[in-house]
Parts: structure tokens; sequence; C-alpha cells
């Protein structure tokens, strides 16, 4: 389906596939280019955004953006959609008063509305982003087949610092089977974006007008069964300052206690807090490395701080190795959120102790409600239903009890990922769903003392979190922040005001 020449760009070759080679030549007789935004949500940093502006320029055609909402998209509630949409909202304003270039939003099924577009503005040639999920995987495979055979179908990955089909041909292993090749490939690879060029063309069609506020009430209301987050603002502007703001970046100001810290669920502000934003596109990952890397010459003093150097080394492992690595993951695995995708050993021992007598089996719904006889296991699932966000460390070990208070393994993987893509503002995310898999399925990890209802899975357990943080003061915190969060929803409920997200 794919084709090894890339056109000519001033993007990395590389960085693209033809996905549909068409039949009608790109040359300034052409139609326009319509480049089909998904994964890569922003106007700044966005290769596949600047490859769709030089193919339209190098041909003198009119390019435009193209967005669809999916209908509560693989269980997307008012949380995910409220803030992907008040960044698009942004972002809309920001591509057409500076760069001209029209935005279109589309409701429906993209292997409809996709195709429809092209076809009504006559493109010649569709520009879209990569993802490794499944289902858009499967949409982009019917939307070649329903565009006209004229049309070329482009796919860049704007999303990985090295584009993942070049870091590595097949499933790596582990995080040191891709290390090295990731690496290799940076001088190449981590490079500064090109400006953003204006359209030499302008966009004939009709203006398309959006009901933001239309489109934000009613999927406000669809999805009210998980509420907004408030800590949290959306948009390009809101990413960078959350990067290298003067008030308080991470490089800037918080950077220091990242490898000290991290780990600690008492210190959320210790973590980059980019998630959300990495995970909508909002800001580009390789922004993100390449300021990490300005951090070292911008201040020399640094080289007399180990700890700050480690700091950055640690950030940009987790940024781009570990993050590479689930895209790896869930290009090359169909199976990336089912024990079919575990590795053979992992299959087997988890097989070998499915049966194997539990303390406590618990239903999925009791798991929802925090439910359980745990209470840092029942903090964790109220952080994350409540801030949308269960710190890191705390992601692990909700996982692993998971896998040891039901009936088998499957049951488990499935109820994480439900709960995780149904509450965390990252949710239905390649690193949500490695997450899943390392901590139940042992991906990307390796066999270890052989125990009940685990096998060779690692284990994790309430006493080794004793040791590494104060459980207590974690609780209490989660109260606290549990009871303010419900004390505002009630506020509002009772003003009847419409909130307004901040950070």
């Amino acid at each position: 389906m794919t084709s090894l020449t890339p056109p000519s760009t001033t993007v990395q070759p590389g960085r693209i596939r033809v996905l549909k080679q068409g039949s009608r030549p790109l040359d300034k007789d052409a139609g326009p280019v319509v480049y089909w935004m998904f994964r890569d949500q922003r106007v700044g940093d966005n290769w596949a955004l600047i490859h769709a502006v030089d193919q339209a320029n190098k041909n003198n055609v009119p390019v435009a953006v193209a967005f669809n909402l999916f209908d509560q998209f693989m269980g997307a509630k008012a949380r995910h959609l409220g803030f992907m949409l008040r960044g698009l909202r942004h972002l809309q304003r920001n591509i057409e008063e500076t760069f001209q270039i029209p935005f279109y939003l589309f409701r429906g099924k993209a292997e409809e509305t996709i195709p429809n577009f092209v076809r009504e503005c006559g493109a010649s040639l569709l520009i879209t982003d990569f993802t490794p999920l499944r289902e858009i995987r499967r949409c982009k495979d019917k939307i070649c087949k329903r565009v006209s055979d004229s049309v070329t179908i482009h796919e860049v990955d704007a999303h990985n610092v090295v584009p993942v089909w070049v870091t590595s041909e097949k499933l790596e292993y582990s995080a040191k089977t891709l290390r090295g090749k990731i690496n290799k490939l940076l001088p190449e690879y981590l490079i500064d974006f090109p400006l953003l060029q204006l359209p030499n063309k302008k966009w004939a069609v009709a203006k398309h007008s959006i009901d933001w506020e239309g489109i934000i009430t009613d999927v406000l209301r669809k999805g009210s069964e998980v509420p907004e987050i408030e800590w949290c603002e959306s948009g390009e502007d809101a990413a960078m300052e959350v990067l290298k703001g003067n008030k308080d970046g991470f490089l800037t100001k918080r950077l220091k206690n990242y490898p000290t810290d991290r780990n600690n669920p008492l210190k959320p502000r210790a973590l980059s807090c980019l998630s959300p934003y990495l995970h909508f596109g909002q800001i580009s990952a390789q922004r993100c490395a390449l300021e990490a890397r300005k951090a070292r010459k911008l201040c020399p003093e640094l080289l007399y701080l180990p700890a700050t150097l480690k700091a950055i080394d640690t950030f940009l492992e987790e940024l781009v190795v570990r993050r590479e690595l689930a895209d790896n993951f869930c290009f090359y695995q169909p199976n990336y959120d089912t024990l079919k995708g575990a590795w053979e050993w992992a299959r087997k021992t988890l097989k070998d102790h499915a049966s194997d007598k539990r303390e406590y089996i618990y239903t999925k719904e009791q798991l929802e409600k925090a439910q359980t006889a745990d209470p840092l296991w029942n903090a964790s699932q109220l952080e994350m239903v409540y801030h949308g966000k269960m710190h890191g460390f705390m992601r692990m070990y909700w996982a692993k009890k998971i896998l040891e208070w039901t009936e088998g393994p499957e049951e488990a993987l499935a109820i994480s990922i439900y709960l995780n893509d149904k509450y965390q503002i990252d949710g239905r995310d390649p690193n949500g769903y490695v997450g899943c898999m390392w901590s139940i399925c042992g991906v990307h990890d390796q066999g270890w003392k052989e125990r009940p209802v685990f096998g060779k899975i690692r284990y994790m357990n309430y006493s080794g979190c004793k040791r590494k943080f104060d459980v207590d003061g974690y609780i209490a915190y989660v109260k606290r922040l549990a009871g303010d969060t419900k004390k505002r929803k009630a506020e509002i409920l009772l003003s009847g005001k419409a909130k307004e997200v901040r950070c």
C-alpha cells in the first residue's frame, strides 16, 4: 500500500509514506492540497502542515486543513473532547488569521466526510498525520479506497522525533533494543523546524463557519459523566508556557527536581505536565527535545550541576525513547491492547497462574468507584477520576493490583484500559496501552521471581510503596483534591454559570 519514493519536499523524505499514488500528476494544473489533521493538532512545528503548504506552493495550488470530530471517539467524554475542541478553536483563529489557511471542522465518520470534502473541492493531494492506532489506520484504508483514483495520499509522521518506520522495521523487544537505533538517527532528525510559509494561492471556496460554542456545549452535555478538568488550559500557547514559561515552566523552573522527585506521587509538579499536550498534539515532542538540548547551551553554569544534566538526560529518555517505543509497539503489534500482544513467556506464565486463588475479587464497577480494601489504590483511582491524571508511579501500582484482584489477566487488562481511557486526560494513547501492557503483561520488561497470581510478571505491593514515599500523605492529598473538586462542581451547579477552564 505504501510507496518507497516520497515526493521532493522541504520535509525529510523519511517522514513521508505514500499511502496511495494517484493517477493525476501533482503539478501546476493539479487541484488543491488538503491536510486531514488528526493527531497533531497544532500550527507550529507540524511537519504534516509544513509538507502540505510546501506541496501546495510548489504546484501553485491552494491548501486547507480539515478536522473530523468523531462522536465520543473510543469512549472520549467531556474531559477529553472539551480540552481538544478548545485547543482547536484557538488553532483555527491562528491558522486563518496568521497564515490565511482555511480550517474545516466536520462531524461524523471520517471515512465519509474526508473523501466527500476531497471530492467537493477537487483536491489532488490529501495529507494526513500519523497514528499507530488500529481504528484510524482502518479509517485511512477506507479513505484510500473511497477517494478518486486520481488523488494521491501522503502520511507524515509529525508526532515522533524519528519516524516510527525509519527507527525500526520491526517490533522492538525493549527500550534497550530501540535506544541505540534512535540515538543513531537523532543527528539527522532532531533538527529545528523550517518556518511555515504563507500559501501562494488563496483558497477560493466560501469560508467555513464553525459554531464552536454550540459544538462544545453539545459534547460537554453528551460526555458529562466525566467532566472537564480545571488545572490544565488547552492550546499551543498554554503548552509552550508549561514547557518553558517564566512563571512555572518545566525547563525554566522545575527541571532540576525531575530525576529525584518524578517517582514521588506527592510531588506531581516535579513531572513535566506535558502529557495532555503531547497526546493531543498541541505541542511537538521534537520542540520539547530541542528546547531541552538548548537548556544546556543557554546556561554554561549547568556544566557544573550534574543533577540538572541528569534531569535533561532523564527527560529526553522518557520523551523520545520511551514514548517512541510505545508507538513502535502499537504500530507493529496489532494486538497492542490484548493478551495476544504479550510476549510468549508472559502469556504462558499468566495462563499458568490464571486460576490462582485471589485474596479479593472486585467487579469493574467496584474498581471504578474505588471500593477496595486498599486505601492507596483507592486514592490513585480517585486521583484519576477527579484530577484527570494519575501520577505516573501510581499508574504501575494501580494496574498491577487490578491483575491481582480480577478473575484473570484478560479481564484485568480490559478493565485497566477502560478506566484509563475513560478518565485520564491522555487516554486512548499508545503510552497508555503500553503502560497497561507493561504492568499486567510484562511488555518491554523481563521475567521476575515467580509468585502466585503474577507468575513471572513484575510484582508491586503496598509495603514497597511505603518505602518509596509517604503513602498516608498521598492518600490525604487525594482526599483534599477530590473534596475540592466536588465543592467546585457543586458551586458551579448552584450558580448556573458555565465553567471556565484555566490553569
